[in-house]
């Protein structure tokens, strides 16, 4: 028994099963990453931020947004059918599922002042400031 190639060999073998692995998962990010609505941050103005979020196909009624702690979560069910019937064949595609995406609420928010729109397959949530972290110009005298 050769030592040397023993332990190539199971080194090899060792490798291609980390390179599988690792495929493995980043097909399983993608796919993940794949049903996340996309998202849009900024600031608006100094008093405030706004977060667009892409939820296409989804009912206004199916829109649940909740703040806990600094955490703003989203979620919306989206229940898509398309289907077509013919004489010769029959064709249903559907996406059924809860889509669900999270927030870290920078410092300062004002909970009570988050206010949301839908329009046109689109969430747009704005974030304001507390009072007391609002900017504020001083005149001088």
């Amino acid at each position: 028994m050769d030592v040397v190639k023993t332990a190539k060999d199971v080194a090899n073998a060792v490798e291609e099963k980390v390179e599988h692995g690792l495929e493995v998962a980043k097909e399983s990010f993608a796919n993940v990453a794949s049903h996340l609505p996309f998202a849009n941050l900024a600031k608006k103005g100094s008093d405030a931020f706004r977060i667009e979020i892409d939820l296409p196909g989804v009912d206004k009624k199916d829109i649940e947004l909740q703040v806990e702690d600094n955490i703003l979560t989203v979620k919306a069910t989206r229940k898509m059918k398309n289907e077509v019937k013919k004489d010769d064949y029959y064709l249903c595609e559907s996406n059924f599922g809860l889509i669900s995406r999270s927030f870290v609420l920078p410092e300062g928010i004002d909970k009570e002042k988050v206010d949301a729109k839908y329009e046109d397959g689109r969430l747009y949530i704005t974030l304001e400031k507390e009072e007391s972290r609002k900017a504020k110009s001083i005149a001088v005298k």
